[in-house]
């Protein structure tokens, strides 16, 4: 194996052309690493490499590319100008491809990191438990594609062990099917974002602030100061009211008049409840109408619009109007309807009262 001298060899080769494949390779290693910091360097001036979402995905990929790979590449191209047995060529090519797949792998995953983390931090600031929940997810099957590829190539036959990891998924899945809803429901709630950390919402019978969205629960503070937990799948099922989000609060109320009220004095009251709701700020009036008669009297109904989703702000206003709807009634004289009940007594000729009539006083 071994021959040692003036033509010494080793491994039947002689030691110079060890000696010319190592400096080809060290050559060949320098080069592509100065190649690679000239490529990041340019790049990163012209997209920048930023870890907080933003630049481009070029030069975090190239950020990932191993020296270790580099370095097996280099060698390799080296031992092409040596004349190696067959075995080893085979070894070699077996080398190469798993080389490729790693440093691929490896480029994918920042990509999947910087999309991920793009994606997440574009309308609002990233949820910690989805963004861990889903990298682990996307790189742990980055990873087995990879692995298995690499098995494939060496020989293995990954058909039996791909058909036994399919059938303890079912199994997996299957008995822990609850807990896998929530994890997808807590990914599909960090994805589209229904809510988010401080977000005020109201679904079904639940109404307060969102303190945190696990991988499992929700919680969220109520009005009444507990902490109420819900299962993320459960609370996805439902119709999610998000207050917090909303630009401005359509309001709609009616109120009565006494039907002791005149046509003209009728006609003012719309006029009186817009010059109300114009002159408040922050407002902006749709209509106010005689809606109709009913059994208490003239019901008018007004709609307008605070700009604000401040409920404490939407209170002021609507109590300055009320007070100002009050004072105008009463500067018309008139009275708020109320429901009224009028008994009509009747008699027949001859002084008996008639059928199903009531009595008059004193018989």
């Amino acid at each position: 194996m071994y021959e040692w001298g003036l033509e010494a060899r080793l491994f039947s080769i002689p030691l110079w052309n060890w000696l010319v494949a190592l400096a080809a390779a060290a050559v060949i290693f320098v080069v592509l690493l100065g190649v690679l910091r000239v490529l990041r360097t340019r790049l990163e001036r012209r997209h920048g490499g930023l870890d907080d979402g933003s630049g481009h995905v070029l030069p975090r990929m190239l950020g990932r590319t191993s020296l270790l790979v580099l370095l097996v590449f280099s060698l390799m191209v080296g031992m092409k100008l040596l004349d190696l047995p067959a075995a080893w060529s085979r070894g070699i090519s077996t080398l190469w491809f798993a080389a490729i797949v790693f440093q691929a792998a490896l480029w994918l995953d920042a990509a999947l990191m910087f999309g991920l983390r793009k994606r997440l931090t574009r309308h609002a600031s990233p949820n910690a438990v989805t963004m861990t929940l889903l990298s682990f997810t996307l790189r742990a099957a980055l990873w087995a594609v990879a692995l298995l590829a690499i098995l494939d190539n060496v020989g293995v036959n990954i058909t039996a062990l791909v058909a036994s990891l399919g059938i303890g998924g079912v199994a997996v899945a299957l008995a822990a099917q609850v807990v896998l809803g929530d994890l997808f429901a807590s990914i599909s709630i960090g994805l589209d974002k229904p809510f988010e950390q401080g977000d005020f919402i109201v679904v079904g019978g639940i109404a307060g602030t969102i303190e945190h969205v696990g991988l499992k629960t929700t919680r969220v503070r109520s009005l009444g100061g507990e902490q109420i937990v819900c299962s993320n799948a459960e609370l996805l099922k439902q119709t999610i009211q998000n207050y917090k989000r909303m630009e401005l609060r359509r309001i709609a109320f009616r109120f009565v008049v006494s039907y002791r009220t005149s046509a003209q004095q009728a006609e003012r009251i719309p006029e009186a409840v817009k010059a109300l709701i114009t002159g408040a700020d922050g407002t902006r009036f749709d209509r106010a109408h005689l809606l109709q008669f009913n059994e208490r009297g003239l019901e008018y109904e007004v709609v307008y619009y605070v700009l604000s989703a401040d409920y404490n702000r939407y209170m002021e206003i609507q109590q300055a109007i009320n007070i100002g709807i009050m004072r105008e009634v009463e500067s018309l004289g008139l009275q708020f309807g109320w429901q009224e009940l009028h008994v009509h007594v009747a008699a027949e000729q001859g002084g008996r009262p008639a059928a199903g009539a009531l009595p008059a006083a004193g018989g």
